[in-house]
């Protein structure tokens, strides 16, 4: 076994952590009788050798030692070895990148010829892949499909080779298998599509198997999404129940592996644990291929996840959740009945269907608004002791005027704990419900807050107010130390939203005493703070007048902006803000300027000649925010709105800023409706992202769509 690895100068090979002489002791331990050495060594490889899909010299010279363990009947676990390399094989350049290097973590260049060679490399060795089709090992029978799709070179062959396979394995997981790599070369050669896709139409219809069918199905819609039957809802619904009915649970039995302190093996078992007493787990992955394939029929799968939503499988509602949380971060569309339901889920006794749906509805803000009655009730289960204690006593159970005392009983079934807790009080205070106003406060008691709770106090508007004590509180204790600006900043921004100024003396006190270590954010947040007090913060008049003359740019417009909120004189801080809107500033220095002037307004006008040049930057958020404040400090759109209009095109991430402004402009800039219509009917949301996502994207893509119609409302209005 591995015969020849002795001559390979592994030295002189090199992988993401460096020389590769390390690799001959990984690939012996792939061959290891040991489980642990087994799966460390496949951490191994996976983590140097193959590190984040990089193809280094030294794993192409591991290729011919990997074929030769693949093929081996002795060795254990060749399933994971098979996998690993159908990802060494099985990427794919398009011809410009054929052409360049690729970077890796420590600044070196992998040529990408490398990728091309791997793939030649392991497609001519990979007729080994056709005798493992019946290998005994399970395992080995789940990985191989995949890599036969992927890497052998005759596509024919594999495909007859499946297709014949199917008809005699009886592993539920490698008959999915076998399926899906069906539809992978389908996908791969356009030569064979319109033949599969015909099988797998048949295959949906004639298959006993449910899940089998449901495969069939989804694969058929992966490879021709254009043919996807209308009554694909009723049709997958009655698969799942079917499934549901058929199935038997046999999943989260004992694992074979010996636990290792790994990545692979961490992998390993959260897998295993979202598995646990799930009777069919494979279905979740087949939605999500099927939700791919209908993609923007936003209709469709909403009607699929509101009746997976309705059924009697909790399984099949937690699958519902993440496939709708997919769903809501890219599309617009009618979500109240599928929030409604989600929210019913926060009552369920499985901790887990309880924690997705509460993590879901997290990050829907105003969307959430239909699940507050089930986030408030959820919340009231909890019981998390009594209100005061060691800082301050409130044993009294209220805290300025918010009655704090215990919300509800005795926890029973379906109590949560504190992060559960949290998850559903940040739902239901970004959804702006008034009812998490006294469950924060008994939440600011304790040792720790999530920040996310002090951030989630903006929506709540005028309720929030009787916060503003302990939020001092909390701030007054916050340490003048490198940790400051982590531990104050979302105290301060809370501050700012309840309009707390009881707590100058404390903002001051961070204001004067921040340390080096991030100094001019901590002052950037004090000052934004003392603006939202306005004038009540007369007091810190004198450090403003002194931090007008900061260095930094995003403090010193911060000041000017907090003294005009304070004194609102526009002679003092007009010629502060003039200075940082010089055209050779970068681009952060000009916007923080002009934010602030348009915050100002017309009392700035004498302003505006500064922030005309910045009307031709070639920095579009520099021309929004100068368009803005053009706008607000003369009343004028001949200038601002042409600039406007071309950046909305140029950047979707300044459309909320731009719609902003043009709701306040109104009839104006009546000639941007046709822009702002068209915005309203587009199904995908605006600042959707493929494979990431931010916490705020779909509140934002929510408020462009309100100021769009916001917009459109007044300019209507002054038409007659």
């Amino acid at each position: 076994m591995l015969t020849g690895i002795e001559e390979v100068d592994w030295a002189s090979l090199g992988h993401a952590y460096g020389p590769a002489d390390d690799v001959p002791e990984l690939l012996r331990g792939l061959a290891s009788a040991d489980p642990a050495e087994r799966e460390a060594a496949l951490d191994g490889m996976y983590g140097a050798v193959h590190h984040q899909g990089d193809v280094y010299d030294s794993t192409l010279a591991c290729i011919p030692f990997l074929l030769e363990l693949v093929a081996d009947p002795g060795v254990q676990d060749r399933g994971c070895i098979v996998e690993l390399l159908t990802s060494i094989g099985g990427i794919e350049l398009d011809d410009e990148e054929e052409m360049t290097e690729h970077p890796c973590d420590d600044g070196e260049f992998i040529p990408a010829a490398n990728y091309a060679m791997a793939a030649a490399a392991i497609a001519a060795g990979s007729d080994v892949f056709l005798g493992l089709v019946a290998d005994p090992d399970p395992e080995v029978r789940l990985a191989v499909p995949c890599a036969l799709a992927s890497l052998h070179p005759e596509p024919s062959l594999v495909l007859t080779l499946l297709r014949e396979r199917l008809t005699v394995e009886r592993d539920t997981e490698v008959r999915l298998a076998l399926v899906a790599a069906v539809g992978q070369i389908a996908l791969r050669h356009a030569s064979l599509r319109a033949e599969t896709v015909d099988w797998l139409g048949w295959l949906a219809r004639a298959a006993q198997d449910p899940g089998l069918r449901l495969a069939a199905l989804a694969q058929q819609a992966r490879c021709a999404p254009g043919e996807i039957s209308d009554d694909v809802v009723p049709w997958v619904t009655a698969l799942l129940e079917e499934i549901r009915t058929t199935s038997v649970s046999g999943a989260g039995g004992e694992t074979l592996r010996g636990a290792a302190p790994t990545f692979i093996g961490q992998v390993r078992e959260l897998l295993e644990e979202h598995a646990d007493g799930r009777p069919a787990p494979w279905t979740e992955e087949l939605l999500r291929t099927l939700h791919a394939a209908l993609d923007d029929r936003v209709d469709d799968r909403i009607a699929l996840i509101l009746a997976q939503l309705r059924s009697p499988d909790r399984w099949q509602r937690s699958d519902a959740i993440w496939l709708c949380g997919g769903l809501i971060r890219v599309w617009r569309g009618r979500y109240e009945e599928v929030v409604r339901l989600v929210g019913d889920q926060l009552h369920d006794p499985e901790p887990r269907l309880r924690e997705a749906a509460a993590s879901f509805l997290e990050r829907l803000f105003e969307l959430g608004a239909p699940a507050a009655d089930a986030l408030a009730a959820r919340l009231a289960r909890s019981s998390p002791g009594p209100v005061g204690g060691s800082d301050g006593g409130l044993g009294d159970g209220s805290v300025g005027g918010l009655d704090t005392g215990p919300v509800g009983g005795p926890g029973g079934p379906g109590a949560v704990g504190r992060s559960g807790r949290d998850g559903a009080l940040i739902a239901l205070a970004r959804a702006g419900d008034v009812r998490a106003v006294p469950l924060l406060a008994r939440a600011l008691e304790e040792d720790e807050v999530r920040r996310e709770l002090l951030y989630a106090t903006d929506g709540l508007g005028p309720a929030a107010a009787g916060l503003a004590p302990l939020l001092r509180r909390r701030l007054a204790r916050v340490g003048l130390d490198e940790r400051l600006y982590d531990r104050a900043a979302p105290l301060l921004h809370a501050l700012a939203a309840v309009r707390g100024a009881q707590a100058l003396p404390e903002v001051l006190r961070i204001l004067r005493g921040a340390p080096a270590n991030r100094r001019d954010r901590v002052r950037e947040a004090a000052l934004r703070t003392l603006a939202a007090f306005g004038p009540a913060a007369r007091e810190a008049v004198p450090d403003l007048r002194e931090l007008l003359a900061d260095g930094s740019a995003a403090v010193s417009t911060a000041a000017a902006g907090a003294l005009w909120a304070v004194e609102e004189d526009p002679a003092e801080v007009l010629p502060v803000l003039e200075r940082w809107l010089r055209p050779d500033l970068p681009g952060a220095d000009r916007c923080a300027a002009a934010r602030v002037l348009g915050g100002i307004g017309p009392s700035a006008v004498a302003a505006a000649p500064a922030l005309r040049p910045a009307l031709g930057s070639r920095d579009p958020w520099v021309r929004v925010r100068a368009a803005a404040a053009l706008w607000r400090v003369t009343g004028e759109t001949e200038e601002a709105l042409p600039v406007l209009l071309a950046a909305w095109e140029e950047d979707r991430h300044a459309r909320v800023d731009i719609a902003e402004c043009l709701a306040e402009m109104g009839p104006a800039a009546s000639e941007a409706q046709l822009v702002l219509f068209t915005e309203l009917t587009r199904r995908r949301r605006h600042n959707a992202r493929e494979g990431a996502s931010g916490t705020y994207d779909i509140h934002l893509d929510e408020k462009l769509l309100t100021l769009c119609r916001a917009a459109l409302a007044r300019m209507e209005r002054g038409a007659y």
